[in-house]
């Protein structure tokens, strides 16, 4: 991980709503650009969040763990896209309750903790952002747990590989079916028959720990 100086143009790029120029400069002159690999962990669990992060290049995986160790996915941010729940405990100094890791190499904005709710009273279109931000992420944690109540497997797992695959031009995923299995919280081997049957339907092709959603 490094913190090299924060290119404006990158910041136009991943986040063209961020019309404000005084909003731009503010950023420029106080968050911090950091780059993860594939696998690091971004944000883990009981840890105080100093920083909220806006994704510029890249993606997280955003987990969420019970009191027996399992996880589960929850959602993926890509670029322009930030956590609502790093936002909420920054401004209430709360600890984590999800895990974020990169998907793969990934370049991040961290925006310290004081500036997020100044900024809100400041910047109307950090406000609006911030707003939205919290409105993406409540639908897709709803979506998660209808997901889980009234899916099948099968469909949960197709909904898992088709937002995991937007995430790469190719639409080529490189994961391993126990990976996989941990992440919708169900066996390697129900995983690995349902991938089997999404392949011979077409909907997807397979390779050694690699799946091309089709």
């Amino acid at each position: 991980m490094s913190t090299p100086t924060v290119d404006e143009s990158l910041v136009r790029k991943a986040f063209p709503f961020f019309s404000d120029q005084q909003l731009l400069d503010e950023i420029s002159q106080h968050a911090v650009l950091l780059t993860f690999s594939a696998g690091d962990r971004v944000m883990d669990y009981g840890e105080y969040v100093r920083l909220v992060p806006l994704v510029l290049k890249g993606s997280l995986k955003v987990m969420r763990e019970n009191e027996e160790g399992q996880e589960l996915f929850l959602y993926f941010l890509n670029a322009g896209e930030s956590c609502s729940m790093s936002f909420t405990c920054c401004m209430a100094s709360k600890k984590s309750s999800v895990r974020a890791i990169a998907e793969e190499d990934t370049v991040l904005l961290g925006v310290p903790a004081r500036f997020v709710d100044e900024w809100i009273g400041r910047f109307p279109v950090w406000k609006q952002f911030v707003l939205r931000s919290y409105d993406q992420r409540m639908l897709e944690l709803i979506n998660a747990i209808d997901s889980i109540a009234f899916k099948r497997l099968d469909e949960r797992l197709m909904d898992y590989l088709r937002q995991k695959a937007e995430t790469r031009l190719n639409h080529e995923i490189h994961a391993t079916h126990q990976e996989i299995a941990l992440d919708l919280n169900a066996s390697r081997e129900a995983i690995s028959r349902l991938l089997k049957q999404l392949e011979n339907m077409g909907q997807v092709e397979l390779g050694r720990n690699r799946i091309k959603v089709l």
